[in-house]
Parts: structure tokens; C-alpha cells; sequence
């Protein structure tokens, strides 16, 4: 039986202004904790994400 541990998102965002590249950090910050699905998983599931600028 397959049991997920921990999930790992990656994030890569191609063309974003660097002026825009402070915003683009705060929402990540955030986006977690807002999400639907990552509330109801993450007391069982470790979820990490990773931003980064192409």
C-alpha cells in the first residue's frame, strides 16, 4: 500500500519582473496556509514548497 509522507512542490516563475519579485515571495509565503487542500493534509502529510525566479 502506498502512503504518502511528505509532498514537495516546486515552483518556477519565468518572466516576472524583478519589481514584482518581492510580491511574488510574500504570496508564497502564504499560499500554504490558505489553501484548502493543505490545511486539511498538513497534520498528516509534511507539505514543503520551494520558489524559484528563470
Amino acid at each position: 500500500m502506498l502512503v504518502i509522507k511528505r509532498i514537495r512542490v516546486r515552483y518556477r516563475l519565468e518572466g516576472c519582473p524583478s519589481d514584482k519579485r518581492e510580491a511574488a515571495l510574500r504570496a508564497h509565503e502564504f499560499h500554504a496556509s490558505r489553501c484548502p487542500v493543505a490545511v486539511s493534509i498538513g497534520s498528516a502529510i509534511s507539505i514543503s514548497t520551494e520558489l524559484r525566479f528563470a
